[in-house]
């Protein structure tokens, strides 16, 4: 009897099954012919109008919040989302499949990094927080660039952040600034310093990553402050200075200045100015940015390319002298003296030097700067160098633009002896008095001593060479100077000698 109480309860759910399946199947086919019908008779802006309204329904009973973080903010790079890449890659979750990992060639140090489309589920005051990487593909229907056309596809990357609505305010105010802080720290433990130069003007394509403007490499340059061969109160005068600068960032908004430092150094060639940029560098932690003036061609580029350098870099124009065709704008003015003296008003109206058809000029320069410009940008020093300080423009050296003018002079005894130490590892020796002596009378540079105990691996053998190369070059010194003074005797006698008369 019970087996067959049995029986009947289970043909009952077996019926009672059927129903719900037969049931189902029903409600699905009519939901098929509705929608299908829809699809005919229904306009599709209706339609649209319908989902929408009908998907909003369903989200109004969901707590989450999604906050969509882009790669760029127009043409700039959103802050947040290049901060949340770094911070992103240094959490590897279970709810991660895939990460990156890459050390590229000179690296030390191993980095990971989200890949396409992956999650990944952050904690954050107890607070749940889900990330997702997100990338599609475009088709390129044009490029940045007026005028160029070009096809294929490019990559568009975002963030999105899912959490529960009610902690909106503390995702904005406390998460968001963490991400930031932590990006940075993890930045700075990282960081390899680089040195950048620019794309040449055939190869300047805009990329998914948005630097089209700027090649790197490593920045590999072993000079210190220590090992410089310059004078030891200069250094620490300069030392000083960028520590003085790096620190003053809220001094500089006060007074309502741009957070940058103008350096110009100038010397003979050798003297030591690339090595004193590179102990810069390495001292502050910076990238150097290698402007070639040369290499373009009109003031709007030039913005441009500089907008493109990051913060906490130095950039350098080097031989500054020569960039600018400055001493072509002086021989032209000089001309132009000269044929004022020989025409009149009237004829000189007219003569007026035309600017070559797209060039940089010193205006355009000097507006990014200390003009509307300079404040494109924190935490910067421009550098420039020149062999010969007096060509140059006086508007390029005045303070604000050129903050700090550094002479880079011969080898004096002291930086010989930083050279000895450098090359030699010595810090006395019998024949330093005697080297001493010379390089106090003869015009040598670092670069130049610096070859001679290259030559030698000995350390008296290296002395000698750089004895023998000084008491060479104070002959060559005293034999020149003896040759001018003769020519001077005899110029001077050719004056005191009286004229030829001729009798009637």
């Amino acid at each position: 009897m019970i087996s067959n109480v049995l029986s009947d309860h289970i043909n009952i759910n077996m019926a009672s099954a059927k129903t719900i399946v037969s049931t189902a199947a029903s409600v699905a086919a009519s939901a098929m012919v509705v929608r299908s019908l829809a699809r005919d008779l229904i306009p599709y802006e209706l339609q649209q109008y319908v989902y929408l309204n009908i998907n909003l329904f369903f989200k109004s009973f969901s707590s989450d919040m999604v906050l969509i973080i882009n790669e760029f903010d127009g043409l700039a790079n959103n802050q947040i989302y290049k901060a949340a890449e770094v911070y992103l890659g240094s959490k590897v979750s279970n709810s991660t499949s895939r990460f990156r990992v890459s050390m590229p060639e000179k690296e030390t140090k191993i980095s990971t990094s989200m890949d396409k489309d992956q999650e990944v589920v952050d904690f954050f005051n107890g607070v749940k927080l889900k990330w997702r990487q997100v990338t599609t593909q475009v088709e390129n229907k044009r490029s940045r660039y007026p005028g160029q056309y070009s096809g294929g596809e490019s990559e568009i990357r975002y963030f999105r952040l899912i959490f529960d609505k009610k902690h909106k305010n503390m995702v904005l105010d406390c998460y968001f600034p963490f991400i930031l802080n932590e990006s940075n720290k993890i930045k700075e433990e990282k960081k390899t310093l680089k040195i950048y130069t620019m794309n040449s003007q055939h190869t300047r394509m805009y990329s998914s990553s948005g630097d089209y403007t700027w090649n790197s490499i490593n920045l590999d340059h072993p000079a210190t402050f220590e090992t410089l061969a310059m004078d030891a109160e200069l250094k620490k005068t300069i030392m000083e200075d960028l520590e003085r600068f790096v620190r003053r960032r809220d001094y500089y908004r006060k007074v309502g200045k741009a957070w940058k430092r103008g350096y110009l150094l100038y010397g003979p060639p050798g003297t030591g100015k690339s090595s004193l940029i590179a102990a810069m560098a390495n001292y502050l932690k910076f990238d150097i940015y290698d402007l070639e003036l040369t290499d373009i061609h009109a003031n709007s580029e030039l913005r441009r390319i500089l907008l493109a350098t990051g913060n906490k870099s130095i950039l350098v124009v080097e031989d500054i002298d020569c960039s600018l065709d400055i001493e072509d704008r002086k021989a032209d003015e000089q001309a132009l003296k000269m044929l004022r003296n020989h025409v009149s008003q009237a004829q000189t109206i007219n003569i007026v030097r035309k600017p070559k058809p797209q060039e940089v000029t010193l205006s355009g320069l000097l507006n990014f700067i200390d003009g509307l410009w300079s404040s494109c940008g924190d935490e910067r020093i421009i550098v420039f160098t020149t062999n010969h300080k007096e060509r140059l423009e006086p508007a390029l050296l005045r303070p604000g633009r050129m903050d700090v003018h550094i002479h880079m002079s011969y080898c004096t005894p002291a930086a010989f002896m930083t050279l000895a130490k450098n090359y030699l590892g010595i810090e006395d020796h019998s024949l330093f008095p005697e080297i001493q002596v010379l390089l106090e009378n003869v015009n040598v540079t670092p670069a130049e001593v610096g070859e001679q105990l290259l030559r030698n691996e000995g350390v008296q053998d290296a002395l000698n060479c750089v004895l023998h190369f000084l008491q060479e070059k104070t002959r060559e010194a005293d034999d020149e100077s003896k040759a001018k003074a003769k020519e001077m005797e005899e110029q001077d006698a050719e004056k005191e000698q009286p004229g030829e008369t001729s009798s009637e």
